[in-house]
């Protein structure tokens, strides 16, 4: 792996008011996504670029099959699905804290199960 100086730190682009609200969400929530912290300049342009061929498709009257792959095999280069990330191999923790505590409780009560399955 070749590795070079990040440059400087990018200007997040808003969101543009005319586009479609799938869209608009989508590229809303990169900001709050983990993989946002590799982003640099031209990442988040390319996902206004994608935003907008996404909102265009959405928003017209017949739905083009050949542009919504094109937005996936984007939305995948800018790691925003689980599996694209654990191809690149990225893996993004959350803090214990922020842990909601109903699923908290699951976790645990299956660690229970599995524990006296063993023991059987």
């Amino acid at each position: 792996m070749v590795k070079a100086e990040a440059g400087k730190a990018p200007t997040v682009p808003r969101a543009s008011g005319d586009w479609h609200p799938i869209a608009k969400r989508w590229f809303q929530s990169l900001k709050d996504s983990g993989q946002a912290q590799f982003y640099e300049q031209s990442d988040w342009l390319t996902a206004v670029y994608v935003a907008e061929a996404m909102s265009r498709n959405l928003s017209q009257s017949k739905f083009s099959a050949q542009l919504f792959q094109s937005v996936m095999s984007a939305m995948t280069d800018l790691l925003t699905t689980e599996g694209s990330r654990r191809r690149a191999r990225v893996e993004l923790e959350r803090e214990a804290g922020g842990e909601d505590p109903a699923e908290a409780a699951r976790v645990t009560l299956m660690e229970t199960y599995r524990k006296a399955a063993a023991q059987q």
